[in-house]
C-alpha cells in the first residue's frame, strides 16, 4: 500500500514531491502521460515561485535554464508603453527574480531532483473511491490503495469530479494561440515581459533562454472569424509581431481555449486534498496558474513541519491559502476582459497609464509575499 499518492506530474505535483521529499515522507507520483516529453510552450516562474525553488535548492538550476526577467510592460499595438512595473527592487527585497523558461525545461529540473522511480508513467486514473482507504483504479489495469492522496490533475480533475462533486469550468470566451520560436529579440526586450493590447486581442512575448522567444496571442472568440490566420488577425499590430508570428513553425504553436474554475467551498475530504489548477485554476492573465500550485506546495510542506495529521494539515492549507488565490484568480479574469476591450481602448489605455508605479508595485508585493 503507498502511503501517499500524487495524482497528476505536472508542475505542482512535481512541486508537491519535491516538498515531501524533503520531509522524507514516502511519495508516488502517478502520470497519465506515457513520457514526460519537451510538449507545452513557455512559463513565467514568478518571484513568489522562484523563492520556493530556492528553498528546494533549485533556484540556481531554474535561472540558468531559463531567462531573468527584470520589468513588466504593457503597451499598445504600436509598442507604445502604457504601463510598466519595475520588478529589480523586489528582487533584492526577496532575493528572487522572475524567470522565464520552457516549461519543460522546468519539468526536467523537477523530475531529476527525484528519486528514478517516484514517477509512475502511463497511468491515467479512471476512478477513485474511499473505502478504508483509497482505491485507486487506472487506466492500464493497475490498482492501487493509497492512505493519503493529492489531486494535482489539473482543472478537468477527475479526483475533484468523483470525490468531491463539485466544480463548475468557466469559459472565458477567449482562445489563446502559444508559441515558441528562435528569433532574435531586439536587446531592449531582453529582460523584459511585453505585452500589447489592441481591439479584442492582445500579443506578448518574452525570452525564454539564449536563442527562444515565447510568444502568445489572445483573442475574443465571437469576434473573429473561425477561418482566419494569426498573421491576418494581427496584421495592425506592429512588424515585430509579424516577424514572430511568420518565423515561428505551425507545429511549434498551440491553440487553447481560456477557461477557469469558479470558486469551490472546499479542496479537501477525508485524507485528501486538491492543489493547484484541481483546486483553484486561473486565467492565464497574471502569469500565476502554476506559481499558485507551486505556494499550494510549498505551504502543505511548511505546515507538515509543525503537524503530523494531514487532516489537519488540509484544514489550515485551504485556510491559509484561499483569500489570495480567491484574489488572484477573480483579478485575472478582470484582466482578460479589460485587456481585450473591442471598445473605448484609447480611455482605457489612458486611464491605464495614469496608475503609479508604486500602485503596481503594490499589487506586484501582495502576489509574491508567501504566506508563512
Amino acid at each position: 500500500m503507498n502511503i501517499i499518492s500524487i495524482i497528476g506530474a505536472g508542475i505542482g505535483g512535481l512541486t508537491l514531491g519535491n516538498v515531501l521529499k524533503q520531509h522524507q515522507s514516502d511519495f508516488t507520483i502517478y502520470e497519465s502521460a506515457p513520457e514526460i516529453k519537451p510538449v507545452g510552450a513557455g512559463i513565467m516562474m514568478a518571484v513568489n515561485a522562484m523563492q520556493v525553488f530556492d528553498r528546494l535548492g533549485l533556484k540556481e538550476k531554474i535561472e540558468n535554464a531559463g531567462n531573468k526577467v527584470h520589468r513588466i510592460v504593457i503597451a499598445n499595438e504600436s509598442l507604445q508603453t502604457i504601463s510598466k512595473t519595475e520588478i529589480l527592487e523586489l528582487e533584492s527585497q526577496y532575493n528572487s527574480c522572475n524567470v522565464a523558461i520552457h516549461r519543460a525545461e522546468l519539468q526536467k529540473i523537477l523530475t531529476e531532483n527525484l528519486k528514478p522511480n517516484a514517477i509512475q508513467l502511463n497511468h491515467s486514473l479512471q476512478k477513485i473511491r474511499k473505502e478504508e482507504n483509497y482505491i485507486l483504479n487506472f487506466e492500464n489495469g493497475n490498482q492501487v490503495e493509497s492512505k493519503i492522496v493529492f489531486g494535482a490533475d489539473g482543472i478537468k480533475s477527475p479526483i475533484r469530479n468523483q470525490i468531491l462533486k463539485i466544480g463548475t469550468i468557466r469559459d472565458s470566451g477567449q482562445k489563446c494561440w502559444r508559441g515558441l520560436v528562435d528569433f532574435d529579440l531586439p536587446e531592449k526586450h531582453h529582460q523584459e515581459a511585453f505585452e500589447m493590447w489592441g481591439k479584442g486581442k492582445r500579443f506578448g512575448f518574452v525570452k525564454i533562454s539564449e536563442k527562444k522567444v515565447y510568444w502568445y496571442a489572445c483573442i475574443n472568440e465571437k469576434s473573429f472569424k473561425k477561418h482566419l490566420e494569426i498573421a491576418e488577425i494581427f496584421k495592425d499590430f506592429h512588424a515585430l509581431v509579424l516577424k514572430i508570428i511568420e518565423a515561428t513553425a505551425h507545429e511549434n504553436i498551440i491553440c487553447n481555449t481560456i477557461s477557469d474554475l469558479a470558486p469551490i467551498p472546499q479542496w479537501y475530504s477525508e485524507n485528501l486534498c486538491l492543489i493547484g489548477d484541481a483546486a483553484h485554476a486561473t486565467t492565464p492573465n497574471m502569469g500565476q496558474g502554476a506559481c499558485q500550485a507551486i505556494e499550494d506546495a510549498y505551504i502543505i510542506g511548511k505546515l507538515l513541519d509543525s503537524y503530523q495529521d494531514f487532516n489537519t494539515v488540509f484544514e489550515k492549507f485551504q485556510n491559509i491559502r484561499r483569500k489570495k488565490v480567491d484574489y488572484i484568480v477573480n483579478t485575472s479574469r478582470t484582466i482578460g476582459k479589460v485587456s481585450q476591450w473591442e471598445k473605448g481602448n484609447s480611455i482605457r489605455n489612458f486611464l491605464m497609464g495614469l496608475i503609479p508605479e508604486s500602485m503596481n508595485q503594490k499589487m506586484a508585493k501582495r502576489i509574491i509575499e508567501l504566506e508563512m
